[in-house]
């Protein structure tokens, strides 16, 4: 799905315009980047979590030469599914 699809379909189920949907998409990309680059985490609801999380420095290989390398300790986003989506999109699991 493309950004402009997207729109169409916030606009339609909100009765609001494609302008606005476009506006209320951007303050939420702006607002989650703000306050995860704080170190806070974003929920949310149906959806799921954007962390932050932080990565321990580790050693690797590189896979052509099989040479082991250091990569170093890094910070990077993460997201949790929330179980009503994946379980709305997966179904329930039948064990």
């Amino acid at each position: 799905m493309t950004k402009s699809e997207l729109l169409e379909k916030l606009a339609a189920s909100a009765d609001i315009t494609k302008k606005q949907a476009d506006q209320v998409l951007v303050a939420l990309v702006e607002t989650a980047a703000k306050t995860i680059k704080k170190g806070e985490s974003v929920k949310i609801p149906g959806l799921g979590i954007l962390r932050l999380r932080k990565m321990k420095a580790r050693m690797g290989r590189n896979p052509q030469t099989g040479e082991a390398i250091k990569i170093p300790a890094r910070r990077k986003v993460g997201f949790t599914v929330a179980k009503v989506f994946k379980e709305g999109v997966l179904g329930t699991a039948k064990r």
